[in-house]
């Protein structure tokens, strides 16, 4: 028989092994909108600040980790039959690339239609539906990435691993975006949905040996922060971390430093590993909507000039563009806006029998 304190452990041990996952998407969700919102503030100031630093370590491992951490639960939902699977991994992403591409495209009329009216905005959406859009490619790619693995399930994982690892590795001249994210990024995706029972073993090693852990965090630091700033004399690859294999020994570095952060941060708990939780719970809604409020505030900024140091009025970019969203999506829960962020009962294949599905659930 189990006693109460013993499953009260026990509880506590599985929450913890699913909590690092949000947290680590929450720092991931983080960085994305801290590399938009310091850059584009960056150019519009004329200058560099102390976030450019930041912005700038983080690159090699940034969206690496993202998609690592996508592809972590696929492998629970890969052998259900085509319909549900779709609902959830094609269906979920495509309606919210959809929805947004009309959002993010109707609040950029004016560059995107170049004066040449109505017409040029319907092709532009046209368009969209075969090159991913903007900042949106990320989502994009989850749906294609979902439906590669499925058609390629049966084949022998280390092959599978190995082809996409070469397709990062091997420069791919292409003028599709869509063709050449692909190649760069579905070796993460693979690697999490491969490896996911060693990425939570690693996940619980770090937990319950926190001293190595941070002295390997250190280490990783000192090495990737070179890499990531050290020019590589290539005009092609800027940097050490951005040369061939180099650039996939990084990227895999870095993931497993965010995996291994995010379990120690749940392991000591505090307000800041909750609010990490949170923007890993809902980095979908951060995603989608994160580049209206990034624009609004640097504007406010640059034409006010209330802020003349770089760095301060990244950071403030930065917050303002990361917590818009969660506000806006309590805002409009209870409204008919509520659509903004929950995939409507109407765009599932398999009709949920209650409430409509969360704004970005874990898809599992």
């Amino acid at each position: 028989m189990v006693t109460t304190g013993t499953a009260r452990i026990v509880e506590a041990e599985v929450s913890a092994r699913f909590a690092w996952v949000d947290v680590a998407k929450g720092i991931c969700i983080l960085l994305v909108v801290m590399m938009h919102s310091t850059l584009g503030t960056g150019a519009a100031m004329g200058g560099e600040g102390f976030l450019h630093a930041v912005v700038a370590f983080a690159t090699p491992f940034r969206i690496p980790a993202f998609f690592l951490l996508s592809g972590l639960f696929l492998g629970r939902v890969i052998d259900r039959d085509w319909r549900r699977y779709a609902d959830l991994r094609v269906v979920h992403f495509a309606y919210f690339y959809a929805l947004w591409v009309v959002i993010q495209s109707a609040a950029k009329y004016g560059q995107v239609v170049e004066g040449a009216g109505p017409g040029a905005f319907l092709t532009h959406l046209a368009s969209a539906l075969v090159e991913p859009y903007s900042t949106l490619w990320f989502i994009y790619l989850l749906a294609v990435f979902s439906v590669v693995t499925k058609l390629l399930r049966r084949a022998p994982r280390p092959l599978l691993l190995l082809a996409a690892a070469l397709m990062q590795i091997v420069p791919v001249p292409t003028s599709s975006i869509l063709v050449e994210e692909f190649c760069a990024r579905y070796v993460w995706f693979v690697a999490g949905f491969v490896f996911a029972d060693r990425i939570f073993a690693f996940a619980g090693i770090a937990r319950r040996r926190p001293f190595p852990a941070l002295a390997g965090l250190a280490l990783w630091a000192i090495i990737g922060g070179a890499l990531a700033s050290t020019p590589s004399g290539l005009a092609s690859f800027p940097t050490l971390a951005t040369l061939p294999v180099l650039s996939l020994v990084s990227g895999g570095a870095g993931a497993l430093a965010i995996v291994a952060v995010a379990s120690l941060l749940t392991r000591w708990g505090g307000p800041i590993t909750g609010a990490l939780r949170q923007c890993g719970e809902r980095s979908m809604v951060i995603y989608l909507a994160f580049f209206l409020p990034m624009a609004a505030t640097r504007a406010v900024l640059v034409k006010t000039s209330i802020l003349a140091d770089v760095g301060w009025a990244s950071l403030i970019v930065t917050v303002a563009a990361a917590t818009t969203p969660l506000v806006l999506e309590r805002l409009t829960r209870p409204t008919p806006l509520a659509f903004l962020f929950r995939r409507p009962r109407a765009f599932h294949i398999e009709r949920p029998a209650a409430a409509p599905s969360a704004p970005f659930p874990q898809v599992a």
